[in-house]
């Protein structure tokens, strides 16, 4: 399994390679926290903080890594939480961008 924390995620022109049940699975296991979504091809995480200003500050590291990483997710901000979803658009699907960017996310939540 590749060390995720040190993998820069990939451009794809409708050509990623699609990742099998197999890989998906392994990789959860990496990213401890993250679900996979029955209905849709997406890996999501639910971040609980104690106020309004340490769920902004989290976001706004988040932004950081997604800008960086140039992979973006959906987020849903609330008053001490928020949610954080990812899948790979241009395929519409998962690929291992996605599990990159949710170990990077990881590693700024204590």
């Amino acid at each position: 399994m590749p060390d995720l924390l040190s993998l820069r995620c990939q451009h794809y022109d409708h050509k990623a390679p699609q990742l099998t049940d197999s890989e998906i699975n392994k990789l959860l296991k990496a990213i401890p926290g993250w679900q996979l979504a029955t209905d849709k091809p997406l890996i999501y995480r639910q971040f609980s903080f104690k106020n309004y200003y340490e769920t902004i500050a989290f976001i706004n590291a988040v932004a950081w890594i997604v800008h960086y990483q140039d992979h973006h997710p959906v987020i849903r901000i609330e008053y001490n939480r928020c949610n954080i979803e990812f899948t790979t658009h241009s395929i519409n699907n998962l690929s291992l961008n996605d599990f990159i960017c949710a170990a990077q996310i990881n590693s700024i939540n204590h």
